[in-house]
C-alpha cells in the first residue's frame, strides 16, 4: 500500500478514538491520510489529536473560505485512492444512502469518484433497526464496501452487533480494497513456500530447515499488488496472508499435484524448499530399534522436479520464477539451474547462515538479461521488490 492515500471521515461515536490508531497503522504501511472530522466526531477526538497523527491539516467546515480555496470538497473527495468512514454512524450512512449533502463529510461522500469503505459503529438496537438495515442495503447496491461491525460490549452497556471493527481489521480491508487497483490486478499468481516432508514411518520424516517466511512474504506482496494469489505451502506455523488462498500440503508429490490443479496462472513463484529425495517405502508403523543395533537401510528415490515440470507444462505461466538455495558458488549454481529447469528467473540466495529461519535475506535475480544483486533487506521487502519487478515484466508497471 506504500504511496497510497486515504481520506478518512471520522463520525460522531465513542469508537472515534480507534481512528487515531487506524491512522498510525496506515502510516506504518506508507499510507498518507487526510481526515474530515465531523462536528459530532470532534466531541470524541480533538482536531489537534487527529492532525498530530495524520501530519496533515484537518478539514471540518464545508463553508470555510480558506479550505475551499486551498482544498475544496470536490478535490478533497477525489484526491485520495480510497475514502474510509470510521466510525460510520447511522447518520452518515443515512445521508449517503439518500444523497443528502448538508456538511463537509456528506458532501465529500456524494462527490467522490473513489471506492468508499465504511466501518459501522452504533448501538445494537440502532444497527438492527429497519431504517439502518435498509440504508445499508442501498449503500451495498451502490457499491459501498463494509468492514464489520462485530459483536461485543457497547459503551452503553449493551452487547451485540454494532461494535466497530478493530483498526487492524480495517487496515486489512483497506489493503484488500486497494489491491483491486494494484499493478497486478486481473492477474493470477501461484506461489509455493516452506519445506516438504517425506515420511519414513508415522513418526519420522525427511525435511529441511525452511521456515516458509520468504514464500509467504512473496504471496502477501503479490496479493497486495492486486494479483489473485494462491499459496501452496508445506508444513509451517505461519498464518495465511490476507487475501491469499492457502492450500497446505506435506510431500513433494502433493505439492506438484496441488500446483497443477491451481493452473492456469500468469506467474509462478517456486519459493518452496522441496525435498529432492524420498524413502522408496514408508512403513505403516514405527520402525523399532533392533536388539542387535542394526541400523535399518532406507533406500531413497528421486522426487518429481516441480519447477522443471511446471516450466514445461502445457498451461505454463507467462513468468516462471524459481529459487536456488545455495551454500557455495551461489550465482553460478543459480545461472546453471535457470537453464536446466527452464525457468525465466531464478532467485538465488546463500542459506549457509540463519537465512532459512531468519527475517532478512540477500538475493540475486538471475534472468536472461543477467544478474541483479539486491542488497540485504527484510524478507517482506524482498517480497515487495519482487512483486514490483513482476508487475514491470508482465504489465510494464514502474
Amino acid at each position: 500500500m506504500r504511496g497510497k492515500s486515504v481520506l478518512l471521515i471520522i463520525g460522531g461515536g465513542i469508537a472515534a478514538y480507534k481512528s487515531l490508531e487506524l491512522v498510525r497503522r496506515l502510516a506504518e504501511r506508507g499510507v498518507t491520510t487526510r481526515a474530515i472530522l465531523t462536528k459530532a466526531g470532534a466531541e470524541f477526538v480533538t482536531p489537534l489529536s487527529v492532525s498530530a497523527f495524520t501530519g496533515e491539516k484537518i478539514y471540518s467546515d464545508l463553508f470555510s473560505l480558506t479550505d475551499e480555496a486551498q482544498m475544496g470538497h470536490i478535490q478533497l473527495s477525489r484526491s485520495a485512492d480510497l475514502v474510509v468512514v470510521a466510525p460510520a454512524t447511522a447518520d452518515l450512512m443515512a445521508k449517503m444512502a439518500n444523497g443528502l449533502a448538508g456538511d463537509l463529510a456528506s458532501t465529500a461522500l456524494l462527490a467522490t469518484d473513489k471506492p468508499v469503505l465504511m466501518a459501522p459503529a452504533m448501538n445494537v438496537r440502532m444497527w438492527q433497526s429497519a431504517s439502518v438495515r435498509r440504508n445499508r442495503e442501498t449503500l451495498a447496491k451502490d457499491g459501498v464496501l463494509f468492514v464489520g461491525p462485530g459483536n461485543g460490549e457497547m459503551a452503553c452497556g449493551e452487547y451485540g452487533p454494532g461494535r466497530m471493527a478493530e483498526p487492524l481489521e480495517i487496515v486489512a480491508a483497506i489493503e484488500q480494497t486497494l489491491a483491486v487497483q494494484g499493478p497486478l490486478a486481473g492477474l493470477r499468481a501461484l506461489v509455493t513456500a516452506g519445506p516438504t516432508r517425506e515420511p519414513v514411518d508415522p513418526v519420522r520424516f525427511l525435511a529441511n530447515h525452511s521456515s516458509g517466511k520468504q514464500g509467504y512474504a512473496i504471496a502477501d506482496a503479490l496479493a497486495r499488488a492486486g494479483a489473485e494469489t494462491t499459496l501452496i505451502s508445506g508444513p509451517v506455523s505461519l498464518a495465511a496472508p490476507q487475501g491469499v488462498k492457502l492450500q497446505r500440503v506435506t510431500t513433494a508429490r502433493e505439492m506438484l499435484a496441488a500446483c497443477e490443479a491451481a493452473l492456469p496462472a500468469d506467474v509462478l513463484v517456486m519459493a518452496a524448499a522441496v525435498a529432492d529425495w524420498r524413502p522408496d517405502f514408508a512403513a505403516n508403523s514405527k520402525i523399532k530399534k533392533s536388539t542387535d543395533r542394526v541400523v535399518p537401510l532406507i533406500k531413497l528415490v528421486e522426487n518429481p522436479d516441480i519447477l522443471a515440470t511446471l516450466s514445461a507444462h502445457a498451461a505454463r505461466p507467462k513468468l516462471v520464477v524459481g529459487f536456488a538455495a545455495e551454500t557455495d558458488d551461489v550465482v553460478a549454481n543459480a545461472v546453471a539451474k535457470r537453464g536446466r529447469k527452464g525457468a525465466d528467473w531464478i532467485i538465488a540466495n546463500d542459506v549457509s547462515g540463519d537465512v532459512m529461519g531468519g527475517d532478512r535475506n540477500r538475493v540475486h535475480l538471475v534472468s536472461e538479461a543477467g544478474v541483479e544483486d539486491w542488497p540485504e533487506m527484510t524478507k517482506n521487502e524482498v517480497g515487495a521488490r519482487l512483486a514490483a519487478r513482476i508487475a514491470q515484466k508482465l504489465k510494464g508497471a514502474a
